[in-house]
């Protein structure tokens, strides 16, 4: 496949942001008195808050909480915690020998607030010819729709652009756009 553009991922593949997500979550869930285990954290990557929040209080009966309060709590509390985010040093190297040589775009499952400011807390959002996030598409990983949109907005077809991503849902969304799927777990292990 000839490869004409790239598209990353934020959180836990171009940032080291997802342990610091998690820290706002445990703070969050414990003052809403709502039950959220570790793995399933990890295992929902790529899920905007509010859908996530949605299926627990569902799930524990709680139609007492308000979703889109509960982000805003989560979002501030990750917000206290970014001096705590870096770099995802092996993919952030790979944007930077394609800066200037491809059209790059990142396409996560985070507000566009959240994902500019971590963007710009590592100093590389002006890589990126495109930013989609959740706010650009109503359909979220592991549906396609995110990365055809960075794909739209980048004007390359699908089936040249190549995807990097950290989790399970987000490459089945690549995938599922007929992308060329990075799984950068495979650089990054032990880290």
């Amino acid at each position: 496949m000839s490869v004409h553009a790239l598209i990353f991922d934020c959180d836990g593949t171009l940032a080291h942001t997802m342990p610091v997500h998690w820290k706002a979550w445990q703070e969050v869930t414990a003052k809403y008195s709502i039950q959220f285990p570790e793995d399933r954290f990890y295992s929902l990557g790529g899920v905007p808050t509010r859908d996530i929040v949605r299926m627990l209080a569902t799930e524990q009966n709680r139609p007492d909480i308000d979703p889109l309060a509960f982000a805003h709590d989560k979002e501030q509390a990750y917000f206290a915690r970014f001096h705590e985010i870096g770099p995802v040093d092996e993919v952030v190297a790979i944007a930077r020998e394609a800066r200037g040589k491809l059209p790059m775009a990142v396409a996560s499952g985070g507000s566009r607030v959240a994902i500019t400011r971590v963007l710009n807390h590592l100093g590389i959002l002006d890589w990126f010819q495109a930013v989609v996030t959740n706010e650009d598409v109503t359909r979220q990983k592991p549906a396609p729709d995110i990365f055809l949109e960075a794909a739209r907005r980048l004007q390359v077809a699908p089936q040249h652009c190549r995807g990097y991503e950290d989790t399970d849902l987000g490459m089945q969304s690549i995938l599922a756009a007929g992308m060329e799927a990075v799984d950068i777990r495979h650089y990054t292990r032990g880290n």
